[in-house]
């Protein structure tokens, strides 16, 4: 308002953190059990038999056939110290060290985003690139652990125990409806807090999720890439490359690792209302996402076409009668190095989603993951060598990246023919999404990310609902019998599956929309034009990527004159001597 000391952008940051410290304050007031700090108590004869899965089901009878009435006794009263205990102690910590390790794997993955949108993009924004992968997941880190976590998983103790981790009973407050499944967030776990303590099972299911949602962070930077000032997420980073100011992408970190993220997660993975309308509505076992199509690639990948718009294109990208030019990256070789370090972080992602070794399912999952991003690889090559003469690498790196997306959600539901099929299917649309923002929707798009994880991130949770064969998945959110397909007889999963594919977009999109939409009202969030086209290493942060290099100059001819002759011509160095001369 006039004469206010505050600007508009304080005055949100200012409501934002009211609203954080109420909730906060809201979780304090239920009880709810102390954590195990040591993990002695994680681990008992009713581990024994424990099955679940992501949002599976609780837990199942334990030691069975006991060889004396001794060990029945000790089994039954699960005294510290008898052999049915100490079992079940071990099987969750095998589990334990398998999600940790998996955990690492998908770490790994940020090195080869990192890579790969850099490598897309030019080498006057190099710097600028990695830096934006780099603060990418440290901002997001901090907003996942101080509320997203809570968010998300805060109430999953209720219909979506973890019991190959023990269960994690300490996470058992779920905000929902009054007598209803309408589980809408989680309200234990802030800052990982559990009854002034912590959790060791808690802590182990925290850490493998905030990798993934760093992925969903990430997918951000490729969309908005050279032309945002720095504040968004890893899949972000891809769409908005290029001309986002470092402010508006830390907002936008922080606005996927601490609200969007782990809201819509609840509703999947936390025990929230989409995985329970198998129940409220007789729709098969509720919406189903393995390891993440939607949760992850999906959220990140239509918050990104959300920015994208915001932002608008990239100078240069489109000309006066809206034909799209092409902006090549700057490195084939980050690219290809980085496509092969996220498939082997993704051999981490989706089988360790089953949260346990001891569930062999692991199998199917890990051999259904590679075998889909090689069909994805194959479809892109095959695809862009009959369109333009010759395959092209970038899009068959992202043919292989879109059969990995597509495989996410039902990588342990499906036969190996089927993720060959799923995958091939992502690599055709992924070309297709490609050409269709360019030169239907004019969205700029640097790296593909919105086709690579939005668009595939939808088909693949499709593609659950059809594929799905009755193998796996017995007591999936808490339904019985397990997850079957629209062609293996269950029109109900297949409907849950389109369900969850539009809460999906009108979440990720939406969302983002609205709240950056509300941003852009109050500041700006692009580079200036003029850093734009002279590069954002320097202006942005100081330094350039390329010390010592001569980049090369940009005549696009949609760039404006005006801009073109601030450019200071960089000097022509003398060529070097031949060797022997002087």
């Amino acid at each position: 308002m006039p004469g206010s000391k505050f600007s508009g952008l304080q005055k949100l940051v200012a409501l934002s953190v009211i609203t954080l410290i109420a909730l906060i304050a809201v979780s304090q007031i239920n009880t709810f059990s102390p954590g195990d700090a040591d993990g002695t108590a994680t681990g008992s004869a009713v581990n024994i038999g424990t099955y679940s899965g992501n949002g599976g089901s609780a837990f199942s009878d334990a030691c069975q056939a006991p060889a004396t009435e001794e060990d029945a006794a000790k089994c039954a009263k699960d005294e510290p110290g008898g052999l049915a205990a100490l079992i079940g102690h071990e099987k969750i910590a095998i589990n334990f060290t398998w999600l940790l390790i998996a955990g690492a794997f998908v770490l790994f993955m940020q090195a080869g985003f990192a890579l790969l949108t850099t490598g897309l993009t030019r080498a006057k924004n190099a710097g600028h690139m990695m830096m934006l992968n780099f603060a990418a997941f440290v901002i997001a880190w901090v907003g996942y652990f101080v509320v997203g976590f809570a968010f998300q998983f805060g109430g999953a103790a209720i219909n979506a125990a973890p019991g190959n981790l023990g269960g994690a009973m300490v996470l058992g407050h779920l905000l929902k409806v009054s007598g209803s499944h309408w589980g809408l967030i989680g309200l234990n776990g802030f800052f990982l807090q559990s009854g002034h303590s912590y959790d060791v099972g808690a802590l182990a299911l925290f850490f493998f999720e905030v990798v993934f949602m760093e992925t969903a962070g990430y997918i951000i930077v490729g969309a908005i890439a050279e032309r945002i000032n720095f504040t968004a997420g890893y899949i972000i980073v891809g769409a908005i490359a290029e001309r986002i100011n470092f402010k508006t992408f830390i907002f936008a970190e922080l606005f996927m690792g601490a609200v969007l993220y782990p809201i819509y997660g609840n509703w999947l993975w936390g025990g929230g209302w989409l995985s329970q309308i198998g129940h409220s509505w007789n729709l098969g076992h509720g919406a189903v996402d393995f390891a993440g199509s939607g949760v992850v690639h999906g959220t990140g990948g239509w918050c990104a076409l959300a920015l994208a718009i915001l932002l608008g294109s990239r100078i240069g990208k489109f000309n006066k009668d809206g034909s799209p030019n092409a902006i090549p990256g700057h490195s084939i070789p980050f690219v290809v190095t980085g496509t092969f370090i996220l498939l082997f972080g993704w051999m981490g992602f989706n089988p360790g989603s089953t949260l346990g070794s001891t569930d062999l399912r692991i199998a199917v999952i890990i051999e259904n993951t590679a075998t889909a991003s090689v069909f994805g690889a194959v479809a892109a090559m095959a695809f862009t060598a009959f369109i333009y003469g010759k395959p092209d690498i970038s899009m068959s790196c992202n043919g292989m990246l879109a059969g990995l997306v597509a495989i996410t959600a039902p990588c342990a539901f499906v036969a190996p023919w089927s993720a060959a099929l799923i995958g091939f299917t992502a690599g055709v649309i992924v070309c297709g999404g490609v050409w269709f923002w360019d030169n239907v929707a004019k969205v700029d798009d640097p790296c593909g990310a919105i086709s690579v994880h939005g668009l595939c991130g939808a088909w693949g949770l499709i593609a659950l609902g059809l594929f799905a064969d009755g193998t796996y998945g017995a007591g999936w959110n808490g339904v019985s019998g397990n997850v079957e397909g629209l062609f293996y007889g269950d029109a109900g999963q297949f409907a849950a599956q389109l369900v969850s594919v539009g809460v999906n977009f009108a979440w990720g999109f939406g969302a983002t929309m609205g709240v950056f939409g509300l941003y852009k009202m109050l500041t700006s969030m692009r580079v200036s034009p003029e850093a734009e086209v002279l590069g954002l290493d320097v202006p942005e942060f100081g330094v350039p990527g390329y010390g010592g290099f001569v980049m090369e100059k940009e005549l696009h001819g949609a760039i404006p004159a005006e801009l073109i002759e601030q450019v200071t011509p960089a000097p022509i160095p003398a060529p070097r001597p031949e060797p022997g001369t002087a």
